[in-house]
């Protein structure tokens, strides 16, 4: 078993946050043109400040970008935990791949349609992958 398969997912996930960042300024960048908003004459705020200027389906990209830089941390400390463990392969490598796949999915729909219950039907799926990975990280560290 290849302990360290659980590494692909990690490099996909990471790969497809920085198409969402690309994605986001592809879009995001015309818009403030479109809007007239002078970036370097900004101070302070977010992103989020840009809520009320932009429109909707552009922000859905940021909001999503946003999204994964919070749950995905665990995601990457716990597969890679899993691989320094030794237990970065078969059941462990597919939770991963499956919770990258539906990520990506729940980015397509956020970033398109933004259907919210299909993204938190799509984020709960995702989240039960995690939490099996998080469960096997702590039998394998903790109880073992």
């Amino acid at each position: 078993m290849d302990n360290n398969a659980i590494l692909g997912p990690v490099a996909t996930l990471a790969l497809w946050s920085m198409i969402m960042w690309v994605w986001m300024y592809a879009t995001r960048i015309p818009a403030m043109q479109r809007a007239k908003i002078d970036a370097a004459k900004l101070v302070g705020g977010t992103g989020k400040g840009l809520d009320d200027l932009l429109p909707a389906e552009v922000q859905w990209k940021a909001h999503n970008y946003n999204h994964l830089m919070e749950q995905p941390t665990v995601f990457y400390a716990v597969a890679l935990a899993l691989a320094i463990g030794g237990m970065g392969g078969g059941l462990n490598a597919q939770l991963a791949w499956a919770y990258v796949a539906l990520r990506i999915v729940h980015s397509l729909v956020q970033a398109t349609v933004n259907r919210v219950m299909w993204r938190f039907g799509i984020f709960a799926l995702a989240s039960l992958a995690l939490i099996a990975l998080c469960v096997h990280a702590f039998i394998g560290f903790v109880l073992h």
